[in-house]
Order: structure tokens, then C-alpha cells, then sequence
């Protein structure tokens, strides 16, 4: 039986003057709507009915599972404003199948697709004003879906009680000033995920084992770190939370296998999905990061750009490692291969392109 999600209004919803402020500036993650989504499971009774209700603390015992041993998963995905006003979502089913594998993992309930659709609908439904207008740049309401355990006990056993949640928040152009190369830090040190572990589930933990290395690339005045397979040390995987492509001169884009400690990331297969109208040949297979290093010195590699829900698409600039350095290939904004196809997403999810691969669905 499919979920009810019954509203608990607000009593003291934000004013619109605030809203307006807060589109004004939204940054990322730092300011959230009047409400949240809850549902709660037990392993006798399943999935009781949902409610909308105001956001705000969640109370938890002290020794709730998720504390203990981080059995949580998430997802992430926003919503989107079109020209004639209506809110739409960029493949939220795929979202759902995502997070329903990352549950498997994890041992956590799975969130059927339709129940998950119904939630975004369903906060959107009463916080619909916090979508910011159209016309406002590379605006959304990021949506953060989660789910994590919520039983009460010491043990190191699947919980008997998990909680699913949602809540959003205002994003602003995560370039506001232009797009901008980032530098990136091979971690030699550190490793974000490894064979038979949980690198392909959008789980806490993997992002919680990627700062170390993060932390690392920013002491080398990087941005961001590139983690390698954990067993040799030699083939890429990701960024913290990104997928990596690469552009040859022969017009491939290439971007690492998935090997079971890779996300599977929603814009990374998208992109694979748009490479051919492009007139690019996708390929997916282990990359040496030395291959990385001459493709960029011999001109093999013509441009380098991470992916992922926050920024869309972000071009690659200069990647350093302990005693080297390979240059940019991305000039001040980014290859032409990398706008494009950037330009060529953003355009399906704000609706000024047609979505001929059915990709947007409609909340509101």
C-alpha cells in the first residue's frame, strides 16, 4: 500500500519578505523551508503512514543505532522552476532506485519509488513558495531525502526501526561569479572506499573517509581530492563526491568504470546518455592516473570535468600530487566540450530545451 503523507502545518512559517531575502543570497545548505517530510519503519509493521510537519529537532535516544554504528544512507536532487511557473525534477525515480540500492547495503528498508516521488510532491505541495523564481540564474530547492536507524540499542545487528526524512533548502549558483577550475590533490595516503565495501552506496561514511584527504589536497592549496583504487594505488575512482570525465583530442569522453567502490552518480549516467548527440563516443573503463598525467603533458587529454547534483558540471583545472604537478587544460572557464555539455543539461532541467529523454518530472 502506497504511503499518505498528512500535513501538520507550520504554526510560524517564514514571511515572504524573508524568502525574499533568502533567494537573494541562498547559499547552499544553510537555509531550510518550513517543513520536513517523516516516515517511520519497523521491521513487524513496515512503513507507517508519513507525515509533513514542521521542521525542526529530531529527537533521538542516545543510543539510537545510527550513533553507533552509521547505519545511514541519502540522497540528493533539486527542484526546479520553469518559465510558466510550475516546479519539475530532474529523474527523482532514479534517485529512488539509487537510494533502494544503497538500503540493500546498508541493510536499511527500501523506500519504494513511488512512495519516494510522493514525498518531494508532498513537501512541495505546502513549500512550494521556497523554489526560487525563474529567471533567477542557476537557482533550485535542493532536496535532501535520508534514512537512517532509529531503534534504540547497543548490538551490532540491522535495526528494527529505521526513520526516512526530507527536508530542503534554497540553492544559489554554486559559481555565482562564472564557472572556475578547480585544482585537484591526488591522496596517496588515504583511500575513500575499497573492494566489497560500500563505495558504490550513497551512505554517510563514504564522504565522512573522504575529508582526511580532502583536508590533505587544501594544506597543498587544492580543492579537492582525486582518491584511487584502494588495492594498487594506480586507477581512478572520484572526488569526495564527485565522478571524473576526461575529453581526448579523438573526441572520446572517458570516465572511470564502475567497480563497486564508485557512486553511481544520476548526472554522471546522464551525461553518458548525452555524450553521442554531442558528436562524443562514451567509454567507461579503468583509467592509470599516470594516463592522466602524459594524456594532459601530450595533448591526448584536451579537458578534464567532475560532475555531481551541486554544481552540475565543474571543469578540472591543474592536478598536483607529492613532488609533481600536471597544468590545466581548462583555461579560465572551462573547455568548450565541458560548457556544452553543461549548457546542454541545465537547459533540459530549467525547461528552455526539450526533454526528449524523459528525464523531468513534474511536482508541482
Amino acid at each position: 500500500m502506497s504511503l499518505t503523507f498528512d500535513l501538520h502545518r507550520n504554526p510560524s512559517p517564514a514571511s515572504a519578505e524573508r524568502r525574499a531575502q533568502i533567494h537573494a543570497n541562498p547559499g547552499f545548505g544553510v537555509h531550510f523551508t518550513d517543513h520536513m517530510v517523516r516516515a517511520v519503519w519497523t521491521k513487524d509493521g513496515g512503513w507507517g503512514e508519513g507525515r509533513v510537519e514542521p521542521y525542526g529537532p529530531i529527537q533521538l535516544m542516545p543510543s539510537a543505532a545510527v550513533l553507533h554504528y552509521a547505519q545511514e544512507i541519502f540522497e540528493g536532487l533539486k527542484a526546479y522552476r520553469h518559465a510558466d511557473g510550475s516546479v519539475w525534477s530532474f529523474r527523482p525515480e532514479a534517485n529512488a532506485e539509487r537510494m533502494q540500492r544503497s538500503a540493500r547495503r546498508i541493510a536499511l528498508p527500501e523506500l519504494p519509488t513511488e512512495d519516494f516521488v510522493e514525498s518531494l510532491r508532498a513537501l512541495i505541495a505546502v513549500d512550494e513558495p521556497w523554489v526560487p523564481p525563474a529567471g533567477t540564474g542557476e537557482t533550485s530547492l535542493y532536496l535532501r531525502p535520508f534514512t537512517f536507524a532509529s531503534e534504540p540499542f547497543l548490538g551490532v545487528r540491522p535495526a528494527d526501526e529505521a526513520t526516512y526524512c526530507l527536508i530542503a533548502s534554497p540553492a544559489g549558483a554554486y559559481f555565482p561569479g562564472g564557472l572556475k577550475p578547480v585544482t585537484l590533490w591526488i591522496s596517496q595516503h588515504y583511500a575513500r572506499a575499497g573492494a566489497g565495501g560500500t563505495g558504490a552506496a550513497k551512505a554517510g561514511g563514504n564522504y565522512a573517509s573522504s575529508l582526511a584527504g580532502q583536508l590533505e589536497g587544501i594544506e597543498n592549496g587544492c580543492d579537492q581530492a582525486v582518491f584511487l583504487d584502494s588495492s594498487t594505488q594506480t586507477y581512478i575512482e572520484e572526488l569526495g563526491g564527485m565522478n571524473l570525465f576526461f575529453v581526448t583530442r579523438d573526441n572520446h569522453l572517458v570516465t572511470p568504470e564502475l567497480t563497486g567502490s564508485i557512486l553511481e552518480g544520476i548526472t554522471r549516467s546522464s551525461i553518458l546518455e548525452l555524450a553521442t548527440s554531442l558528436g562524443l563516443t562514451p567509454q567507461e573503463r579503468r583509467i592509470p592516473i599516470q594516463e592522466w598525467k602524459d594524456g594532459v603533458a601530450s595533448g591526448e587529454i584536451s579537458e578534464v570535468f567532475a560532475c555531481g547534483t551541486a554544481a552540475v558540471i565543474t571543469p578540472v583545472g591543474e592536478l598536483r600530487w607529492e613532488g609533481g604537478s600536471a597544468p590545466s587544460t581548462a583555461g579560465e572557464g572551462g573547455g568548450e566540450v565541458t560548457k556544452a555539455i553543461r549548457t546542454a543539461l541545465l537547459d533540459i532541467q530549467y525547461g528552455r530545451a526539450e526533454d526528449t529523454h524523459g528525464w523531468m518530472t513534474r511536482l508541482a
